[in-house]
């Protein structure tokens, strides 16, 4: 019987052995998961006996012939290798495994997926060069590897990249000069090569490039004339930092003197490129030296020589120091160092609905295109601030960094039409940024352009704070970015269950209900560059606790952005918690008395510590019989004759005729009169 058991599970073994390596495919995945994830922390659900294509690897999707097509880790806290054993998948074209925190060098290997057409291997730790043999892979079209600490010159074989579109090297230890073979590149839209330790000048030929949309060669050490052709950028070319450039018609950049060109750093052309350690050989640079010169140079004093080596030695290492000074500060500032390595699950739906793409990578327009930008090509909206606008605008990918590529980490709460996640901009501060589908937007641009210049004019002690905004046609989504509010929202401080730490106290709801009048006051009053507003939308589920309990009004102005039948469709919610007024279901519009009336029912929710007033709750309220609707966890910690005054003002406000109701600037009067003796 033992003997039988035995040969089982070895029939077993040897079946899964099999099946495993019959399945070329799920070997490679199987050594990317050990090389990736060595401590099994992340992707467990990457098994010998699953099937790659049943949608039980997470981060794997495969294409209608049921190959691996897409992999996407993205923000998952890898801390492991890339190897070389993702050569096995021959199919896939698409790779996502930045965020997270890979070392070691780029395997060469990767050049034998032919098809692969987004390498994503931005923000990690990975190292060494970067393999020459990329410049085969032909399908290539989006090249991520910025924010690592790659070393050594951009190899002039991603020339041969003919479909490239996208090519990201920023914030590494890159030296050398920016090959001119990038100017071949007919398709290349934005190129970003900043901070690192470059030299030479910019290529003539990559200026010519026809559709090239940006280029950031900050924080170099570039030097010679900049090509005129480069002012058609205007400002999506970012030069700052490179003290030897100069050029005619450039803003910060002195005019070339007539010793410039002689001066300046060789320009990179061809593979002869990296013959001189990192001296890129010139397209453009002669030297001339006849026999006299040559023989005055070589008969002088090898003292001589020595002198000059030593003081160069002494410069090179000054400069190091300052780079390596320089590139530790950015590594330390910069997003990755802070990401959370827990084990969540994040959104592939993004990249994966995309798979079957392939007249144009899937996240070219999503990070790079112009695409829904109201403030393009220099309109100006009906008129609207340019200006004012162009303060508040942001990129998509200081937005991908903030979010982690909006990792579900960082997903806070997520509606029909919108979401918000939690983000740390580059500065460290930490933001709310709510994306809303463009499709949930007003379709006609001056609208939605008026929408934003209103939302930009919004500043007040008890409003969230608009940090800024961004649009992508790509993504279809339209991105606002507010200061984060660290305690939740009022609506999480009602319906508290026994034990539960997050009871207000008496002066503290005083203070809330004070605040929230300040910021509707505020939003009704007609002040220098904001009209009056209503904000149509009041509830505690938009009163926002900061971390000294002073209460936020969030949304507001939001409806100015959102289309008609979005609005409508957010008010069933008001509507089922009575924040409401009763006479929008007869003339179907908003005033500032259906503010006042959902701030009524606010105050009475305080009061309450309930989300739903019901009937006996408000007769208990009119009767003043403060046992039948004040919160009981307040243990009667609270002044009555205040407790009286702001019933009496949430019942007036409450009132069903809104002529009966009063203004903001009553109510804030009101509330001043209420006696402080608790």
């Amino acid at each position: 019987m033992g003997l039988m058991v035995n040969l089982f599970f070895s029939v077993l073994v040897l079946m899964r052995f099999c099946y495993v390596f019959g399945n070329p495919e799920l070997k490679a995945l199987m050594e990317m998961k050990a090389s990736l994830d060595p401590e099994n922390r992340f992707l467990s659900s990457w098994t010998s006996d699953g099937n790659p294509c049943s949608g039980s690897f997470e981060g794997v999707a495969c294409n209608e012939e049921g190959k691996v097509a897409n992999i996407s880790l993205q923000g998952k806290g890898l801390s492991g290798k890339v190897p070389s054993a993702i050569s096995g998948l021959k199919c896939l074209s698409g790779l996502y495994l930045h965020y997270n925190s890979l070392s070691g060098e780029i395997p060469k290997e990767i050049s034998n997926l032919t098809e692969l057409s987004d390498l994503y291997l931005n923000v990690n730790n990975i190292s060494g060069i970067i393999p020459p043999e990329i410049g085969k892979m032909a399908s290539l079209q989006v090249l991520q590897l910025c924010y690592n600490q790659l070393t050594g010159s951009i190899p002039t074989q991603l020339g041969s990249l003919k479909k490239l579109s996208v090519l990201a090297l920023q914030s590494n230890r890159l030296t050398g000069a920016i090959p001119a073979s990038l100017g071949d590149l007919s398709g290349l839209m934005r190129l970003d090569v900043s901070f690192n330790q470059l030299f030479g000048s910019i290529p003539v030929k990559l200026a010519d490039v026809p559709v090239l949309e940006v280029l950031d060669v900050r924080n170099n050490s570039l030097s010679g004339n900049v090509p005129p052709a480069l002012k058609r950028l205007n400002e999506r070319f970012q030069y700052g930092n490179n003290s030897d450039l100069c050029g005619a018609g450039f803003a910060s950049l002195s005019v070339c003197s007539a010793s410039s060109h002689l001066t300046s750093q060789p320009e990179p052309y061809g593979p002869r490129a990296n013959l001189t350690k990192d001296i890129p050989e010139s397209a453009n640079f002669r030297v001339h030296c006849n026999e006299t010169s040559c023989e005055e140079a070589s008969s002088k004093s090898p003292k001589m020589y020595v002198v000059v080596g030593v003081v160069a030695v002494v410069v090179a290492i000054a400069v190091s120091g300052l780079l390596t000074f320089s590139w530790y500060r950015r590594r330390k500032q910069k997003i990755g160092s802070t990401f959370d390595t827990t084990d969540n699950r994040l959104s592939t739906d993004q990249v994966n609905k995309e798979v079957y793409r392939k007249s144009a990578s899937p996240l070219i327009n999503l990070e790079y295109s112009n695409g829904w930008d109201p403030l393009a090509d220099g309109r100006n909206g009906g008129g609207f601030s340019q200006e004012v606008l162009q303060t508040f605008r942001f990129n998509l990918e200081e937005v991908e960094s903030a979010t982690q590529y909006f990792s579900d980490v960082n997903l806070l709460g997520k509606s029909n039409f919108s979401a918000i996640y939690k983000g740390i901009l580059r500065d460290g501060s930490i933001v709310a940024i709510k994306s809303i589908k463009k499709t949930s937007c007003k379709s006609e641009e001056a609208e939605f352009l008026k929408g934003l210049t209103l939302l930009t004019s919004l500043r007040h002690e008890n409003l969230v704070g608009l940090r800024g905004f961004c649009c992508s046609r790509g993504r279809g989504e339209c991105f606002l970015i507010y200061d984060f509010v660290p305690n939740g929202n009022l609506l999480q401080y009602l319906d508290l269950k026994d034990g539960n730490t997050r009871v207000l106290d008496w002066s503290t709801r005083v203070s809330i209900i004070n605040g929230i009048a300040k910021g509707i006051e505020y939003l009704h009053g007609n002040k220098v560059n904001k009209p009056s507003l209503v904000h149509q939308n009041l509830s505690a589920e938009k009163v926002l606790i900061d971390q000294k309990f002073n209460p936020l009004l969030s949304d507001s102005g939001l409806h100015k952005l959102l289309a008609d039948d979005i609005v409508f469709s957010t008010l069933k919610a008001s509507a089922a918690m009575g924040y409401l007024a009763p006479e929008y279901t007869t003339t179907g519009r908003f005033t500032e008395k259906s503010d006042v009336y959902a701030f009524g029912m606010i105050i009475l929710q305080i009061l309450c510590g309930k989300r739903k007033i019901t009937p006996p709750m408000r007769v208990g309220a009119e009767c003043c019989k403060f046992e039948d609707f004040m919160d009981a966890y307040l243990d009667g910690e609270y002044a009555e004759p205040e407790a009286a005054n702001l019933v009496k003002i949430a019942l007036i406000c409450t009132h069903k005729s809104p002529s009966q109701r009063p203004d903001m600037v009553t109510v804030i009067q009101e509330l001043n009169m209420v006696p402080n003796n608790s």
